[in-house]
């Protein structure tokens, strides 16, 4: 500010009394300032296009237990791991281009031991619109931080458990959209892990059962309620073509269904043993006693092999072979 300006500045505070106010001075202005300043528990810092600190608060002093004396003019965010620095770098070349700010994280060594800090920058620009100094502010987010890995280790943890058993989870929305998938049924259906994203109705087949299940689906969504587990055939990413078991419930939000959740298992080999039953079953139906097993004697069946045993020996006795050898 320059001296006239400031002049300017004080006379016009000082008109103030007569209009009811309070007298205010510049130096008592610049105070209160510093006192805001100094009183923040966020770090706030001030350094030039070269990185150096030009000012840095009592909270990023303190928490770096070095005097202040010692920090104006050393580097800020210095970086050693170089996937941080690369990221640090990319971000803050948004400070020299509009909007002139950018939000980055930093682990730094503080008296408390290693601590995340986000600090949100802001550049400060002269007349011709050119940068000439940086500001930021940070704010410590460790906790946070611990909290999200804390989330990310349950969230494995269960994901393992869901994952270890024979059903298979997913979820997709009332049009069929899928939200969550799990990785095993991207396995079974080949798809990619971008592929999940689409309706589950693209792997049906043109199987007339697949219709039933699709109703049984549509049917869930408007009436709110579970249907029971029904059988779908779906195609692969490589052709082939799997049977799977659905057991779904819809969920159900102020009365409304706004997704379905479920498990699926794959049934395709279960599928094959039933069908192959049922052909042996039409095969053999002329064959079958008509004296129901159930109402025959449990030694029945060895009876009647000793007994055809007995009448081939009797037979085989009785043959003129037989007669003549004697």
């Amino acid at each position: 500010m320059s001296g006239e300006k400031t002049l300017s500045f004080t006379r016009y505070i000082r008109r103030e009394p007569a209009q009811g106010c309070g007298v205010m001075t510049m130096d008592a202005t610049e105070n209160q300032y510093r006192d805001l300043v100094e009183c923040q528990q966020d770090f706030l810092v001030k350094f030039s296009l070269e990185g150096r600190l030009l000012f840095v608060n009592s909270a990023y002093s303190e928490a770096l237990g070095r005097p202040r004396e010692e920090l104006v003019g050393s580097v800020f965010m210095p970086v050693n791991d170089e996937r941080y620095a690369d990221v640090v770098a990319t971000q803050m070349t948004k400070l020299f281009r509009p909007p002139f700010s950018c939000i980055v994280e930093q682990w730094i060594q503080t008296r408390h031991g290693m601590r995340c800090i986000s600090w949100s920058a802001r550049s400060l620009l002269d007349a011709d619109r050119n940068v000439r100094e940086i500001v930021a502010a940070g704010r410590d987010v460790t906790p946070v931080k611990n909290e999200q890995k804390a989330i990310r280790k349950r969230d494995e943890e269960l994901m393992l458990v869901l994952e270890s058993g024979s059903p298979m989870y997913y979820s997709h929305t009332t049009d069929h959209t899928m939200v969550y998938v799990s990785p095993r049924i991207r396995t079974l259906l080949g798809c990619r892990r971008g592929e999940g994203k689409r309706s589950w109705t693209d792997f049906l087949t043109d199987n007339p059962a697949n219709a039933a299940g699709l109703e049984r689906t549509l049917r869930a969504v408007s009436s709110g309620r579970r249907e029971p587990p029904y059988r779908l055939e779906m195609t692969t990413g490589s052709g082939k073509r799997v049977w799977i078991e659905v057991n779904e419930i819809p969920v159900v939000k102020n009365g409304k269904t706004v997704a379905i959740a479920g498990s699926l298992e794959d049934v395709t080999e279960k599928m094959y043993v039933e069908e192959g039953a049922a052909e042996a079953e039409i095969l053999f139906k002329g064959v079958r006693p008509k004296e129901p097993m159930s109402a025959r004697s449990p030694f029945s069946a060895i009876w009647s092999i000793f007994s055809r045993d007995k009448a081939a020996a009797e037979e085989e006795s009785s043959s003129p072979e037989a007669v003549n050898d004697r």
